[in-house]
């Protein structure tokens, strides 16, 4: 098995062509023979006892040499790529040139592009910081207050606004029952607006087991034509009524969430957990915007299959992510109404961008010797094996050396990047209420029975 050339065919496309010798093809096209001798019928001989010559007489001589080209072809083609030394970046497109004397082929295959790469030391970008506000301290505290709460039941007063309660009801509109206004022990949070406007406002002041009326009109928009803009009353009864109680904000709920034994301890905790938070996303912040840069800056006529790959891995990631949250990929194209090829189109764009940016950081670590060590890849294998709680032989096996040695060069490169970039740091003072929800659209609203309207 030997390279007989590689030429260069158009840009960033070779050919080799490389050949197997006489010897190899035929110990190939015997063992080939031997496989399927057993389950090939020849007149007058039982199964398996036909000798090899007379069933090449009866359907070719040729007859054994696909099984046979298959069985020589990888390693032909990986001695052949060796001996090239190109750094391959296509499937190759393998044509048989000839078998008259052991078996030549040719494969057309792309190669990675030449790429250069300037201005990638001083790159100016800025790093925006948000300040920790008291309401956002205050938000985060809220949530873990609202997880700590408990329902307590209500039964000396009126309901009011921001009870729950439990009604049964019934709508009726002109005298008749409509269909879909009936519900029974069903929960509402006076005060919510969920229910159609007025409707919250009429059970608030009653009593558990009060029943009562409720008149309310349907919005003009409402979704169920023959109800729109109508009066319609509902028969209620109040069944119970629950409140939610919130933990008081003081040293004890502190105690009882947390290692800290005042709550002035655990809200200084807070806020600085939610000071790395923003100091994590303006170093995300940074480096996105360096690669942008380094993106822009590289010069590279890259081959379509680069891409390809890329967007096949991107795929093979969004499908994983899927299956973690229990859906399939088809299913999911299936609810979205997607075909293959709008996932695929979806992923192209940022695919593009990570094939540009590894090729940036490659240029990049060869120019300034950028490499990892024997230290930082054992390292690397160490925290892989946290990661996944693998056996190190096993990680070594799924991950070689060589990946793990590139992709870590590719890490010191962009931290090369950064070190030498110019970063101006800007504070960011954010609000981060929603003022979008302060007003609520009428036709967002539920309907006694918890259908929306559209």
């Amino acid at each position: 098995m030997s390279l007989v050339k590689a030429e260069k065919t158009d840009k960033n496309l070779y050919t080799l062509e490389f050949s197997v010798d006489k010897a190899a093809f035929e110990a190939a096209i015997e063992n080939a023979y031997r496989r399927r001798v057993k389950r090939i019928s020849i007149p007058g001989f039982r199964p398996g006892k036909a000798s090899r010559s007379i069933i090449e007489k009866m359907y070719g001589k040729t007859y054994f040499y696909d099984d046979a080209i298959n069985e020589v072809l990888p390693d032909a083609y990986e001695n052949a790529l060796d001996e090239s030394g190109l750094e391959v970046v296509s499937r190759p497109e393998i044509d048989v040139l000839s078998t008259d004397d052991g078996v030549r082929f040719s494969a057309k295959v792309y190669v990675k592009p030449d790429v250069s790469i300037e201005g990638y030391k001083g790159i100016e970008v800025e790093r925006h910081v948000h300040n920790v506000s008291d309401e956002e301290v205050d938000a985060e505290i809220s949530v873990i207050q609202s997880r700590n709460s408990r329902e307590i039941s209500i039964t000396d007063r009126p309901a009011e606004v921001g009870d729950t309660v439990f009604i049964d009801f019934e709508g009726f509109c002109d005298g008749i029952a409509f269909e879909g206004g009936k519900g029974e022990d069903r929960p509402l949070t006076l005060g919510s607006n969920t229910f159609i406007p007025g409707f919250e406002d009429q059970v608030a002041g009653h009593n558990p087991g009060d029943e009562f009326e409720v008149n309310v009109t349907f919005p003009e928009d409402y979704h169920a034509e023959e109800l729109a803009g109508k009066p319609a009353v509902f028969k209620c009864k109040l069944r119970s009524i629950t409140k939610t109680e919130l933990p008081a904000l003081d040293d004890e709920f502190a105690k009882d969430v947390s290692e800290f034994d005042t709550f002035a301890e655990y809200r200084d905790d807070v806020k600085a957990k939610i000071q790395k938070r923003h100091e994590t996303e303006a170093d995300r912040g940074v480096d996105n915007a360096l690669s942008d840069a380094l993106v822009g800056k590289l010069v590279a006529d890259i081959p379509e299959p680069m891409f390809e790959a890329e967007v096949d891995s991107s795929v093979r990631d969004y499908e994983n992510h899927l299956r973690m949250q229990g859906l399939g990929l088809d299913l999911y194209l299936q609810y979205t109404q997607q075909k293959l090829g709008d996932l695929r189109e979806k992923l192209r764009p940022g695919a593009e961008e990570q094939v540009k940016l590894r090729l940036a950081l490659e240029k990049i670590a060869e120019l300034e010797g950028i490499a990892a060590t024997e230290d930082e890849i054992n390292a690397e294998y160490e925290r892989l094996e946290k990661l996944y709680n693998t056996e190190a032989e096993k990680i070594r096996e799924m991950v070689s050396a060589e990946v793990v040695k590139k992709d870590l060069a590719l890490k010191k490169a962009m931290k090369f990047v950064r070190d030498n970039a110019v970063i101006k740091e800007t504070e960011c003072h954010c609000d981060d209420k929603d003022e979008d929800n302060d007003d609520k659209d009428e036709d967002n609203k539920e309907a006694p029975d918890g259908d929306k309207t559209e």
